[in-house]
């Protein structure tokens, strides 16, 4: 990323002390006091229809977030005037659930309309009991009160988001830039401890680690060969692996498989191999309930990110409404 773009990012979200939103638990105690068990309820069902679906919605948390604060900007669709994340290096056939939100949001419009946010409603998704909680990881208190973002950017996504080729030490900076730790970092990388992950992100990792023509040697050898039957040379990369050996469930079994050598991702693998980030992994392998916690933490911190810019409550997630669209397009 260019210093400069950089050194911009790190200023609009410090500027979250002055101009931010004030969040806070029970936002919508007065307003939509039904607002958190209705998007619960939204979310059991997205998980009888799909178990995936939790995963799905957790990562959307994260992708929103990292890009100019948690604002909703990641849910926008391109319009012929603005290229929106949805498409971007990280984003593009990889984030999923879109529906989840538009389903949540048709919900609390028909309870409480023009109360609460895009962004609000993905903040509470990604941790309710229905998502992590109910996959049997933790569950804790949400800081409520965000608006929605006017626009989004392709490019801050492509210039932020890393890829599935990143390590440790590129995770380490990319975290250190808002604030959140080395051990943020190991727990919230936990996240895939639930869901899957496309044979496109470990093809490298399978066949020319690094250039070499060789598969990664942090591999384990009866798990490389399992990941070459799923992800064969020519074959369709669009295809699922489990990210770890218990894909449903929210423990920390995700941590005990990268201490194996069956981290499926090349930037999960590298916490264990990296000097900076083994530690935590070791120690979350052998003590669940200090990896739900520093999860919790990592969670909170996360949401916290907020760029000060102005923002609205929109009446549809994928689009900003239509004052704003006509400001936005140069009419008055």
């Amino acid at each position: 990323m260019p210093l400069l773009l950089s050194h911009l990012i790190i200023y609009l979200l410090l500027l979250t002390m002055v101009t931010g939103e004030i969040l806070r638990p029970r936002f919508y105690s007065e307003t939509c006091p039904e607002a958190e068990s209705i998007v619960r309820n939204e979310m059991k069902k997205a998980l009888i229809r799909e178990a995936r679906s939790v995963a799905s919605v957790m990562r959307l948390q994260f992708h929103d977030c990292f890009v100019n604060g948690c604002d909703g900007s990641v849910l926008l669709d391109d319009t012929p005037n603005m290229l929106g994340e949805k498409l971007s290096l990280s984003n593009i056939n990889s984030l999923r659930s879109f529906e989840v939100v538009d389903d949540i949001k048709e919900a609390l419009e028909k309870t409480c309309p023009s109360t609460v946010s895009c962004a609000d409603i993905v903040i509470m998704a990604s941790p309710s009991r229905d998502a992590v909680a109910l996959t049997g990881g933790p569950d804790w208190e949400v800081k409520l009160g965000r608006k929605d973002s006017l626009t989004a950017s392709q490019k801050d996504s492509d210039d932020i988001m890393p890829s599935p080729r990143a390590n440790a030490t590129f995770l380490i900076d990319l975290f250190e830039r808002f604030d959140l730790s080395v051990r943020d970092m190991v727990a919230l990388s936990g996240s895939h401890s639930i869901g899957k992950g496309r044979c496109f992100s470990i093809m490298f990792r399978l066949y020319n680690q690094s250039g070499s023509g060789k598969p990664d040697p942090a591999l384990e050898p009866v798990y490389r060969k399992k990941l070459n039957t799923l992800c064969p040379l020519g074959g369709d990369e669009n295809v699922t692996g489990d990210l770890d050996a218990t894909p449903r469930v929210f423990d920390n079994q995700y941590f005990k498989d990268l201490v194996s050598g069956r981290g499926f991702l090349n930037s999960d693998q590298t916490l264990y191999t990296s000097r900076e980030t083994r530690g935590y992994v070791k120690r979350f392998s052998e003590d669940q309930g200090e990896f739900f916690r520093a999860f919790e933490e990592g969670m909170v911190k996360l949401g916290d990110l907020q760029s000060g810019r102005p923002g609205e409550v929109r009446l549809n997630c994928r689009v900003v409404n239509t004052r704003h669209n006509d400001v936005l397009l140069g009419d008055s």
